[in-house]
């Protein structure tokens, strides 16, 4: 029998009776003549409220603490949902993470998978039981502690299951029905995607597409896992996302055969824009200013260097995540004298909007649209960003919603049909 590993979020089991649904669907699936490997989130807002608990407790609670702390509520829902499935005549086994084999580094909160050794679950699934594994949370070899994997880490822990399961699918269910060409929440007429490259949806789920977290999409890719994006509130079909060895693009009848490949719009509000003014135009000063931001584990996204002139001074803007501004500033003005710099300007949120698809650099009209439709919108534009498949803009937050959906008209994704949402955070 094929095993399908299926990925619950937190929206979709954040109550008893939506626990007893995803139940439902689970022993719909075993019936059907397949072993059935199941990864949980926490449910509804629990790891959020176990943050604000440990924040009441401590201002600076130990990470080693935090983990074994968040990790209890991937391991309240898995039990929980083992007692429906029960419930309903069929057996289900629950594991922790370190139980399932997901063996990371030692890295408190961001913790990386260096192996995956899932043999209890195998051993689970062969003898008819469900496998139930809690998301996001592994254990260190290292230091034998446990360890959580940040947020959207249950995605990369169904997906690393499933290639080392040799799984014939990865299922994650959300909210959404699949994967919109822009936010449903922003742009009411989103069209589903029925099927995407891996490529496309990574850099989709690198420029803020919140479906599929970033992580999980760089793992599918690399190991080859096929990703149906779905559901858990209804059945409808979802969105395929294919390994890139196996990609293909259907032309429809009419198009011409050589094209721009738009795949949709992604929007990212939780980053800051910081502007270094006055640094000397040398060799060696880009890496005086990014070298202590790396050794800090602030991750960068976005930089522009604007061009000296007579001064020989140069500004650098950068974004990273809004959350790292404070130590991102305070760190560059412990190095004020090695970089030379005159001052810091920092704003705390940006907007950030990208049209992703294939061959766009190949096709200078998407740019020019692009940028036509935010000049017809009067939007300002403060950062550029292209890649081969992605075109990023930084805007001001308040007309982030306004540029997705003049872009999203003026490529002509609009859909007749209204897309639903059913819980509200698209995960």
């Amino acid at each position: 029998m094929s095993i399908i590993v299926q990925k619950y979020g937190g929206s979709s089991v954040q109550d008893a009776e939506s626990i007893k649904r995803v139940a439902r669907r689970i022993v719909d699936t075993k019936r059907a003549g397949h072993q059935v490997v199941v990864v949980v989130s926490a449910m509804g807002d629990t790891t959020d409220d176990l943050l604000d608990l440990a924040a009441d407790i401590s201002s600076a609670p130990p990470l080693r603490e935090m983990d074994i702390l968040l990790s209890s509520g991937e391991r309240m829902s898995m039990a929980l949902l083992a007692m429906a499935i029960h419930e309903l005549g069929e057996t289900a086994q629950s594991f922790t993470g370190s139980q399932a084999g997901m063996i990371t580094d030692a890295l408190h909160g961001r913790a990386r998978i260096i192996e995956v050794s899932p043999q209890r679950v195998q051993e689970a699934v062969d003898a008819g039981y469900v496998g139930i594994v809690a998301g996001f949370q592994g254990m260190s070899r290292e230091s034998k502690d446990i360890t959580t994997m940040g947020r959207g880490g249950s995605d990369t822990t169904a997906v690393a299951l499933a290639a080392a399961l040799d799984a014939e699918v990865c299922e994650i269910y959300t909210d959404v029905d699949g994967v919109f060409t822009a936010d449903p929440r922003v742009v009411k007429s989103a069209r589903k995607i029925d099927e995407i490259s891996s490529e496309d949806m990574l850099e989709m789920a690198a420029a803020g597409t919140k479906v599929l977290h970033l992580r999980s999409v760089e793992y599918a890719r690399r190991f080859g896992v096929k990703l149906h994006v779905r559901s858990s509130f209804s059945d409808k079909e979802g969105t395929w996302v294919i390994p890139d060895e196996t990609d293909t693009v259907t032309i429809k009848e009419g198009e011409p055969l050589e094209q721009p490949i738009i795949s949709g719009l992604a929007h990212e509000s939780s980053e800051g824009k910081l502007t270094i003014r006055g640094v000397p135009d040398a060799p060696g000063k880009a890496a005086a200013v990014f070298n202590p931001i790396a050794e800090a584990g602030i991750n960068i996204d976005m930089i522009v260097q604007d061009i000296s002139a007579e001064t020989k001074k140069t500004n650098i803007s950068f974004t990273l995540p809004g959350a790292d501004g404070d130590k991102a500033q305070r760190i560059l003005t412990e190095h004020q004298d090695e970089i030379g710099f005159e001052s810091l300007d920092f704003v705390p949120q940006v907007g950030k909007v990208s049209l992703i698809g294939g061959g766009m650099r190949n096709h200078p009209g998407v740019s020019a649209r692009f940028f036509s439709a935010l000049s017809e919108a009067g939007i300002n534009i403060e950062l550029i960003s292209t890649s081969e498949i992605r075109v990023s803009v930084i805007t001001d937050v308040e007309v982030m919603d306004k540029a997705v959906q003049a872009i999203h008209t003026a490529f002509g994704l609009d859909s007749d049909e209204e897309a639903k949402v059913y819980a509200g955070t698209g995960r």
